[in-house]
């Protein structure tokens, strides 16, 4: 079974889809949860989150450029 290829826009869909649903998650879990002791591990989450955050802007720039 043969996939198509992923275009730039593909990716850049996925980055901004993930970075949303991984900052979501780090912002409800400890409200779900009810427990602190998880901050390291949204910490964790966060940063994922700014990291395909900044990804997916890279990507649109890259898209847009002459």
């Amino acid at each position: 079974m043969l996939l198509p290829p992923l275009t730039l826009q593909d990716i850049s869909v996925l980055l901004a889809v993930s970075a949303i649903l991984l900052l979501v998650t780090a912002e409800l879990v400890p409200y779900v949860s009810g427990e602190k002791t998880l901050i390291s591990d949204m910490r964790k989450l966060q940063n994922l989150a700014l990291v395909l955050g900044v990804l997916f802007l890279v990507t649109i720039v890259i898209e847009y450029l002459p």
